[in-house]
């Protein structure tokens, strides 16, 4: 039978089982412990309604992988139990959890065997297989019938037959032709039915079982638009004070809009950092298969729960869940570490001064939630420290993520003041003499600062050594450089405002500096109003911003500023209408200010006005989904493809998809560069070949995507890659596939092309 298989997966220890097990059958339960450098025990249970049985007790020194059966439960109908894996030694604990459904079979069984979720384009058309087999020890007349839907049509495939002879241990696939309607994820229902009849099959009558004589599955299919997914967001933070405040907006379509992909939803919340609660594993919707993501991923969840934390809001399950996913975070990123106690982006290589920092003070504050390894946070303090220069400042060594900070300053200044803001932000009270010459380094060059960027960072660790003189110094040279507008304040780097991603992280760090002071007057958090209210209409659908170091800072700068203003008290009426008639209404209040409340918006295009009553703050976002046809108009990135194949054989086609990728910037290369190829409907890749291409990092195989991370491509010096798809599935009006290349850390600097099957 169709058998899908859980894992659970981290530095230690992997587990795997069926997801689902037939009541009263010997299961099979596979045990691996990897690379354990301690005595470790793992204990295994099955739990179900309070009641726990062990099926694994282990005491292990050294790697091991051993395979052990053990009975199911007897159910009737189904049971939704709980494995449990625990996992302990002297420095180490983890303890994970995932269910297992335990279900009586029929003896008649039908399953699709097509892949459950299949990603078509719009208007494509599939074949949809549906296979029946018949656990019954005698024959039986079974009949197969689709559940009607409006969201596809089903054609029947050239033999049109749906009821077929089926004897003991026997099996028959079923055919139609599909074909999507709508747009978005639905579900195709197909059932199974052992009827009572005279028919003579294999010289006997046929039977009809007296239990399990109908099966029914149900499938999803994730059915997505042409062309290109654009994304846009409108958000406020609305505080009418005991009155009312309204906003006006319009949600306008280009006109090469793709029919029918076009969806927009209004969301609500009592909280600026609801959204990020609600999305702590999917704060971007970006890979993240690298040292400095991965880290970056976990630290905005230690700033939430801070904030939670300290304004009595932080719930048992919400502290559950947020620690699960610290854990898992924190023992991937110990396969980025050397040995001698430095971080790099793929964990080879020279360490990084600034992800070795980054991940310092990471460790340092998840303490408060998770077992953090002692020794992982001294080796790499002790690391940081070796490369300091006598004159206090630090060597900068590895790449700064984003070559976009480097400005008019030497780079060694932005990286010391990073270090030296991680060490104060770390506690490291031992370290009081040594953090002083730092800060000496550091003083000497206020004054000469022409990198805004630097200014703001530094404006932050002199806030956090309470050296307030160099503060207010730096604070007013950002203040004379600040854009204002609309009751709303941010910096960016340069005039031009080159960088969204950028400008998201020197507001949030000059924010940061507002708001770190033991003296915090009306008039700082009246200024740090006005940049909040900037940095909020940046934020994603998600809770994040557009890249990743931008997310961090922002969120560690607004659950500062959110502890800041904190109140229970009070609510208000959020009211959203439009033109057209379509109207919403959320109530938020003490008991739900971290409910994410959401409805989807009928007149699109439309106009829409937003009211609020009330008392306390509310966040609004509306957000805005359509597709367009892939765009054309090139960046400084550029991204080419071309295919090629043999097409005498009607299926299973293998094609050469080659892609060029080419910068040609003002800059000497581009940063980290991901290259998204999504696979044509009904194909497969094996990325292996990919591995050793040129400034190739890492690939990834998600879904029906490859993602390419490539170390950096330098200027007007193409760069050639080669992929080799298969088709597995035959797919009429097979569409284009996109291919996107972007700079990870300047999301708006992209560029995409699509390409078509030769074969077609």
């Amino acid at each position: 039978m169709f058998a899908f298989y859980l894992l659970f997966l981290h530095l230690y220890f992997m587990v795997t089982f069926p997801a689902v097990i037939e009541s009263g059958s010997e299961a099979k339960l596979c045990v691996s412990l990897l690379r354990p450098n301690e005595t470790l025990q793992m204990t295994i249970y099955l739990i179900h309604n309070n009641h726990s049985r062990t099926l694994v007790e282990e005491t292990v020194e050294e790697e091991f992988h051993r395979c052990s059966q053990f009975k199911a439960p007897e159910v009737d109908g189904q049971s939704l139990q709980e494995i449990k894996v625990q996992v302990k030694g002297e420095s180490f604990e983890m303890t994970k959890k995932s269910r297992v459904l335990f279900k009586s079979y029929s003896k008649l069984t039908f399953i699709q065997t097509d892949k459950p979720i299949y990603n078509p384009g719009q208007t494509e058309i599939f074949e949809l297989k549906a296979t029946v087999f018949n656990y019954f020890p005698k024959c039986i007349l079974v009949k197969v019938t689709p559940a009607p839907s409006t969201h596809y049509t089903l054609k029947a495939s050239s033999d049109g037959q749906y009821s077929s002879c089926l004897c003991a241990s026997g099996r028959k696939t079923f055919k139609w032709t599909l074909t999507p309607s709508v747009l978005g994820v639905m579900n195709v229902t197909v059932s199974a039915e052992a009827e009572q009849s005279q028919t003579v099959c294999d010289n006997e009558i046929v039977s009809v079982p007296e239990r399990g004589r109908i099966d029914t599955v149900t499938r999803s299919l994730v059915v997505q638009a042409e062309g290109t997914e654009k994304t846009k967001c409108q958000s406020w933070l609305l505080c009418p004070q005991g009155s009312s405040v309204s906003e006006e907006l319009e949600l306008t379509l280009p006109e090469d809009v793709v029919e029918g992909s076009a969806r927009a939803s209004v969301s609500v919340l009592g909280d600026i950092l609801g959204r990020a609660l609600k999305n702590f594993d999917g704060l971007l919707r970006m890979p993240y298969g690298c040292g400095e993501q991965n880290i970056a991923l976990l630290s905005p969840n230690i700033y939430i729960l801070q904030y939670l934390q300290n304004t009595g809001q932080l719930t048992a399950a919400i502290r559950e869940r947020a620690t699960e996913f610290l854990k898992s975070g924190y023992q991937r990123q110990l396969n980025y570490k050397h040995f001698d106690g430095a971080y790099s982006t793929f964990g080879r290589g020279e360490g990084n001064t600034w992800l070795t920092a980054f991940v310092l003070r990471t460790f340092g504050q998840a303490q408060n939630y998770i077992f953090i390894d002692p020794e992982n946070i001294d080796s790499a303090k002790t690391w940081l420290i070796k490369k300091q220069r006598p004159d206090g400042c630090f060597i900068r060594q590895g790449r700064l993520f984003n070559n976009r900070m480097k400005g008019g300053v030497n780079d060694d200044v932005t990286m010391t003041a990073y270090i030296t803001a991680s060490l104060f932000e770390l506690g490291a009270e031992v370290m009081v003499r040594v953090l002083i010459i730092r800060l000496r380094c550091l003083k000497s060059t206020i004054g000469n600062l022409t990198n805004t960027y630097t200014t703001a960072l530094l404006a932050y660790t002199f806030s956090l050594a309470g050296e307030n003189d160099a503060r207010d110094q730096l604070l007013t040279e950002l203040d004379s450089v600040a854009i204002s507008g609309d009751g709303r304040l941010h910096w960016s780097q340069s005039a031009s405002g080159d960088s969204d991603s950028l400008a998201v992280e020197i507001s949030s760090y000059v924010l940061l500096a507002v708001l770190t002071t033991d003296q915090l007057s009306t008039a700082d958090l009246g200024y740090a109003n006005r940049i909040v209210s900037w940095l909020v209409r940046q934020q994603n659908p998600y809770g994040g911003f557009s890249s990743t170091q931008d997310t961090v800072v922002a969120l560690q700068a607004l659950a500062l500023y959110s502890t800041k203003v904190f109140s229970s008290d009070g609510s208000s009426t959020v009211t959203v209408k439009s033109a057209g008639g379509d109207s919403h209404r959320f109530d938020v209040h003490q008991n739900n200010k971290l409910l994410y409340q959401e409805k989807p918006l009928q007149d699109v295009p439309g106009k829409y006005s937003i009211d609020v009553k009330g008392s306390t703050c509310v966040s609004v976002q509306v957000a805005l989904f359509y597709n367009i046809p892939t765009p054309t108009e090139t960046s400084t990135l550029h991204i080419k493809a071309e295919i090629e194949g043999n097409c005498t054989k009607s299926f299973r086609n293998t094609l050469s998809l080659f892609v060029s990728v080419i910068y040609n910037g003002t800059l000497p290369s581009t940063n980290m560069v991901i290259v998204d190829i999504k696979l044509l409907s009904g194909f497969t890749a094996d990325p292996s070949a990919l591995k050793n291409s040129q400034h190739m990092e890492r690939v990834d195989s998600k879904a029906d995507h490859i993602i390419m991370y490539i170390k950096e491509v330098p200027r007007n010096i193409p760069m050639y890659y080669q992929l080799f798809i298969n088709q597995v599935l035959p797919v009429q009006n097979l569409k284009p596939a996109v291919i996107k290349v972007y700079d990870y850390y300047q999301t708006s600097d992209q560029s995409e092309t699509e390409y078509s099957s030769p074969c077609v």
